[in-house]
């Protein structure tokens, strides 16, 4: 690959934050647990890498065995340091899921969900605060058309555009609204961020499809590289403008673009500070990562706490991803390979982003 020198700046800060990473990583402080709730879903999304479906083949998990989970965690961590992500397929088809909130919160923990928002009503959304909902993730993937073309059925926008105003209009909530940027949608973006910009939005969060799922023969859904370009000085130009936070995804390292397009440098926390626990009883790290890189499942009897402690080794030590185009990139130090998603089951990395900006 074409080396892309960074500037002094961006090399300096960047040593600093790969200094301070490798504490994080020795350490692995547990702060953020998926709860992968259901496989169940009521959209046919062209990005899904999941491949959930109306009908799934596994079952929700049940509530009981999640809070034994969470017993886990007690007994070694202060609840209030691990934050539950509830996700899915869509956690709002489960018809407990205000039950299974208000369980995670008395066992103290705070807890938020990730939504396409198709479900989400104003009684709904009073029941789900009231069972301690403290955020929330709604999907939004362009103006109509590119939106309900990307969701997979009518209606798709409409329903996510009301959940978005609900959440705005609920003074102190903490939301975002994440945006999967494709060929289809890229030159919506300036009026995708003023009709956000307007309804109250304050977060919002771009990221670009990785070629898993069904995803992966979908050329519709690749940015070429000058788009990808153009996408992250986008977000540089509206994070400048100051009206609406906006941010690229934690997907990879993105050279000069670094502590511009993000809050944070790029660092992937799947299993250094994130775990999962998938519909399956599968322990894995981000629940994004669809490849086999589970370690654990707690329908065999494993702890969470205990695989935590002990396994992830392939998430904490990455020296094994130093090969083929990774081999003798210079910036293997701050990428360590990418993000574990983007890797295949054959430990095969799917794309890297310096290539696109290259």
């Amino acid at each position: 690959m074409r080396a892309i020198p960074l500037d002094l700046r961006h090399r300096l800060a960047l040593d600093i934050h790969n200094a301070l990473q490798k504490d994080v990583r020795r350490d692995h402080p547990l702060e953020q647990l998926f709860w992968e709730c259901t496989l169940r879903c009521n959209l046919a999304c062209r990005h899904c890498g999941s491949d959930c479906k109306a009908v799934a083949q596994s079952p929700d998990m049940p509530l009981e065995d999640f809070l034994h989970v969470l017993d886990s965690v007690n007994a070694r961590c202060e609840p209030h340091s691990v934050f539950v992500i509830v996700t899915g397929g869509e956690p709002l088809l489960r018809p407990d899921l205000e039950a299974c909130g208000r369980a995670i919160y008395e066992k103290g923990f705070a807890w938020g969900m990730v939504s396409n928002g198709f479900a989400l009503t104003q009684e709904r959304f009073e029941a789900l605060l009231r069972s301690g909902l403290r955020s929330a993730t709604i999907s939004l993937d362009g103006l109509q058309d590119s939106h309900d073309w990307m969701r997979g059925r009518k209606l798709s926008f409409e329903r996510a555009s009301r959940a978005i105003r609900m959440l705005a209009d609920k003074k102190d909530f903490v939301f975002d609204v994440v945006t999967c940027v494709n060929r289809r949608n890229y030159a919506e973006l300036p009026r995708i961020k003023e009709m956000l910009t307007g309804w109250g939005v304050r977060a919002w969060r771009l990221f670009t499809v990785f070629p898993m799922g069904r995803a992966a023969g979908d050329p519709e859904l690749q940015l070429p590289p000058a788009e990808f370009r153009g996408l992250l000085d986008f977000i540089r130009a509206t994070r400048k403008e100051g009206r609406i936070r906006a941010s690229y995804g934690c997907e990879g390292f993105l050279g000069n673009y670094e502590g511009e397009v993000r809050d944070s440098f790029y660092s992937c926390e799947a299993g250094i500070t994130a775990a999962s626990i998938l519909a399956d009883g599968s322990i894995s790290a981000c629940a994004s990562i669809r490849a086999d890189y589970h370690q654990g499942n707690i329908y065999r009897g494993d702890d969470l706490m205990d695989v935590w402690e002990k396994g992830f080794r392939p998430y904490r030590d990455r020296e094994w991803m130093r090969g083929d185009e990774c081999a003798d990139c210079r910036y293997f130090k701050y990428c360590l390979g990418g993000g574990m998603h983007l890797r295949g089951d054959d430990g095969k990395l799917l794309f890297c982003h310096l290539k696109r900006i290259a």
